[in-house]
């Protein structure tokens, strides 16, 4: 099952970035090709029957799958980006994270009003990163459609942040 495949792949990193953390290394699934497809189709499958207009993925690692994801269902990509690192004129949140502030944007013609947009990351822990993407699609008055994500961290309770979006939220390893 895809699932146990996934969880045997990742790769455990202690103290990273800081002690007391053990970091989920999704890297290794990406020198899987076979493995790296069968996540691309799982997420489809889970999304098939969903009303999605565009995939929103999050910096760096939600860019891994979001526009295979995007591709495969033939909808766009917006990729979300830190402050100051997208060309054109753009729509920004900033947010409060437990080590200081961060900001993150879109370009502002990227969400339709309207329109419905599955945010997608690689990894779900605090809920603080994709919160800050939900309001930018609340911003330009369009709709959460709902989150995916590769790996969701139960214990830090981020499905709770961002059940008030939408309480669709799919990932497809637990721990």
């Amino acid at each position: 099952m895809i699932r146990e495949q996934i969880k045997a792949t990742i790769r455990d990193v202690k103290d990273f970035p800081k002690e007391g953390i053990v970091f989920k290394d999704i890297t290794p699934i990406l020198e899987n090709p076979e493995l790296t497809a069968a996540i691309t189709k799982e997420f489809v499958r889970q999304m098939s029957g969903m009303k999605i207009d565009a995939i929103m993925g999050v910096e760096s690692r939600g860019f891994f799958w979001g526009p295979m994801v995007a591709q495969e269902l033939g909808i766009p990509f917006i990729p979300v980006r830190k402050k100051g690192k997208l060309p054109y004129k753009t729509v920004s949140f900033q947010y409060d994270l437990e080590y200081g502030s961060a900001e993150i944007e879109v370009h502002a013609d990227a969400i339709k009003e309207g329109a419905n947009i599955l945010i997608h990351d690689d990894l779900l822990a605090t809920g603080g990163t994709a919160a800050a993407a939900a309001e930018i699609v609340l911003k330009q008055k369009a709709h959460v459609a709902g989150f995916s994500f590769l790996v969701i961290l139960d214990f830090l309770n981020g499905v709770e942040i961002l059940s008030k979006y939408n309480n669709n939220i799919t990932g497809l390893v637990n721990y």
